[in-house]
Parts: C-alpha cells; sequence; structure tokens
C-alpha cells in the first residue's frame, strides 16, 4: 500500500472513530441530562408532597394532644375529683377518636419506577428511603393496623356504657351537661382507670412517634430544597 494512500485511510478512520466517539458522547450526555433533569423533577414532587406530609402529622399530633388531655378529664371524672364541664363535649368526642395516616408518597412511586440509583447523591437517597419505607409504615401500622391502637373499637362501647347514661342533652340533641358524680362499683372504677391509662399510655408512644418523623420529614424537606434550589 502506497504511503499517500495510508495516511488517507488513517485519517478517514481516525474522522471516523472521532465521529462514533463525539456521537456516543454527546448521546452519554443527554442520557444523563434527562435523568438530571427527570430527578430534579421527582425530587420537586416529593419536596412539594413532604409540605403536605407534615401539615397531616401536626393535625394528628394536635389530635393525639387533645385524646390525652380527655384522658385527664376522664380520670378526674372517675376518680369524683371536680372537672370544668364546658369542654365536655370535645372531651367526650376526643377520647376514643382513631386517626389516619395520610401520605403523600406519589414523588417516592415515581422515584421507585425510574429507579432509586437515579438520586445520585447517597444520603439524600438513603434519607428517602428510611423515611417512606421506615416512618411513614410504621405511622401506619400504628393508626390503621395495629390492634392496640384502635381506641374506638376497643374502648368506646365499654367507656360509653358509663359515661353516656350521665349525659345531659337538649331539645336538639346536643350534649350540655352531665350529671355527677359517677355512679361506679370499685371493679368498675379499676376498669375505666385501666382503659384511661392505656389509651394515654399508646397515644404517648405514638406522639413520640411523630415527633421522630416530623423531624425527619423537615430534614429531609431542607436536603432537596438544597438540591434543586428551594
Amino acid at each position: 500500500m502506497k504511503r499517500n494512500n495510508w495516511s488517507k485511510y488513517s485519517f478517514e478512520f481516525l474522522s471516523i472513530f472521532i465521529a462514533v466517539l463525539s456521537a456516543f458522547a454527546l448521546n452519554n450526555w443527554n442520557e444523563n441530562n434527562r435523568d438530571d433533569e427527570a430527578a430534579d423533577k421527582i425530587l420537586a414532587e416529593i419536596y412539594n408532597g413532604l409540605e403536605k406530609d407534615q401539615i397531616d402529622i401536626q393535625d394528628n399530633i394536635g389530635g393525639h394532644k387533645s385524646g390525652i388531655s380527655a384522658c385527664d378529664f376522664w380520670r378526674r371524672v372517675v376518680l369524683g375529683e371536680e372537672v370544668k364541664l364546658d369542654s365536655l363535649s370535645a372531651h367526650y368526642s376526643n377520647i376514643t377518636r382513631d386517626f389516619i395516616s395520610i401520605q403523600n408518597i406519589s414523588g417516592y412511586e415515581s422515584l421507585k419506577a425510574k429507579g432509586l440509583e437515579l438520586i445520585e447523591n447517597d444520603s439524600l437517597r438513603f434519607d428517602i428511603i428510611t423515611l417512606y419505607e421506615y416512618h411513614y409504615s410504621v405511622l401506619k401500622k400504628f393508626e390503621e393496623e395495629y390492634y392496640e391502637m384502635q381506641y374506638q373499637h376497643n374502648y368506646y362501647k365499654t367507656l360509653n356504657s358509663f359515661i353516656a347514661p350521665n349525659l345531659k342533652f337538649n331539645n336538639q340533641g346536643e350534649i350540655i351537661g352531665m350529671s355527677l358524680p359517677l355512679k361506679v362499683s370499685d371493679k368498675e372504677r379499676n376498669i375505666l382507670l385501666s382503659y384511661l391509662w392505656k389509651i394515654q399510655m399508646n397515644r404517648n408512644f405514638v406522639l413520640r412517634f411523630y415527633v421522630q418523623t416530623e423531624k425527619q420529614v423537615m430534614k429531609l424537606r431542607e436536603e432537596i430544597g438544597e438540591s434543586i434550589g428551594r
């Protein structure tokens, strides 16, 4: 092969090689760019969902605190202590009120569908998984599945059998007062006190987990905000 032909073919080969390599690099860059855009879009969805989750968490925290206040009120009633009846109907409603854990998981489900590795930051990816797979899962089980914490089902009938006969209603059927003291035997008194103790203990327990979860939500939202420039 003549030298000039060899040079010609070498140049053509090199040109083709560079063109292929450039095309591959460009395609790879485009894919990475699409992945980055997809990750940012999903993170933005998670970020917005976390704001709504925090509102729901705060509502449930407030609800359980009201349930604890109701336990304190009815414990004083059972013990024959003096109580103010201006909040009677609220305490009656709150004593066995249950809650559900509303979680905005659409963003996380989108991330799982795309692949968790879409989030390149290991720490951020770990915090996302921890919140949705652990904290949210545990809260949902506590509120909706854990038998001991289903207050309406487990405690309402017995508590109401002692409370309702003593309630006073107006012509519209609204609670306006209560006849005190409750007429209960020592055995009945102890049963009522044990129920109130159990309800309060469980509400305090789940409250502590809500506080931990809220901290995790706030931490994750701050991390995502920094990642997407919010």
